[in-house]
């Protein structure tokens, strides 16, 4: 088990409160009933557990691995002091939402409420598992070392043809429908070789759409980097018959590249967009 202290300011000075009605929130009640002893909190055993001292947030913040030194209460508030593992880099809390369910924080909501949990999971190895793990690098394009998902980022992998845009359009208005971004390799210019634009895009992406029309063999490719790289990949079509062979057993979005023809394309893809952002 670990303690999860979540607050909306960043960690650091050594000292800090916690309130008490924020204490085993998101916890599960068998676990918050073992840290009780009657009426009271059994603060000297809650602080022999590591810590993750998290600030706020889904993106860039740097959240800690430490321990409680010494926990009392002070009127409605626990006061602690800690200190942070220097032999443990910071972690990004980007990496810890995109392993979220190893974790045990499922829910979105939990990153952004100040409160003091405790988790039934072995910390030191989830963080072996996922936030410390090397990925193997390909020879062709480069990616990071640890993944850097942008949770609110989605990314539209599709031909550049100008029949092309209004679909794109499409997509941009219907992501920010549901608080997400939406970025084409043509938006940016990071690096000399374009598809190291386009991988690096993919990377950081928390979904990927990809349209299959007139099965260009560019959008098949980013596909294949998209599901190696375990994106979330939603794909559409203007035509069923566009769909690789070996991708039809996953569903796909038909739609007709007219006003009404997106507008669908649209509603139908915001539903899918908000039960993944919900979680």
């Amino acid at each position: 088990m670990f303690n999860l202290l979540v607050q909306y300011s960043p960690w650091g000075a050594g000292r800090d409160t916690v309130p008490v009605d924020r204490l085993f929130e998101y916890t599960d009640g068998d676990i918050a009933a073992s840290f009780r002893d009657g009426d009271q909190i059994a603060l000297d055993r809650l602080i022999r557990l590591p810590c993750v001292f998290m600030e706020e947030g889904t993106g860039d913040q740097l959240a800690r691995v430490g321990t409680i030194t010494r926990a009392r209460h002070v009127g409605r508030e626990i006061a602690i002091e800690y200190t942070f593992d220097m032999d443990i880099p910071p972690l990004l809390n980007s990496a810890i939402f995109a392993n979220r369910i190893d974790f045990d924080m499922p829910r979105d909501f939990e990153f952004s409420r100040s409160h003091w949990a405790v988790k039934d999971v072995d910390l030191y190895r989830v963080l072996i598992r996922n936030t410390q793990s090397r990925r193997q690098r390909p020879s062709v394009f480069n990616i990071t070392e640890h993944e850097r998902i942008e949770p609110m980022l989605l990314s539209a992998m599709m031909p550049f043809d100008a029949p092309f845009t209004p679909v794109y359009e499409t997509l941009r208005q219907t992501a920010e429908v549901v608080g997400l971004r939406c970025r084409r390799a043509d938006d940016i210019w990071e690096n000399p070789a374009i598809i190291q634009d386009i991988v690096s895009l993919i990377d950081r992406s928390r979904v990927v759409i990809c349209d299959c029309t007139n099965r260009n063999p560019n959008v098949f490719y980013e596909i294949g980097i998209a599901h190696t790289l375990g994106r979330e990949v939603i794909l559409i079509t203007q035509n069923a018959s566009d769909i690789p062979f070996d991708l039809r057993h996953l569903r796909y979005v038909a739609y007709l590249n007219n006003a009404e023809g997106r507008q669908v394309l649209g509603q139908t893809l915001q539903r899918r967009l908000e039960a993944i952002v919900e979680g």
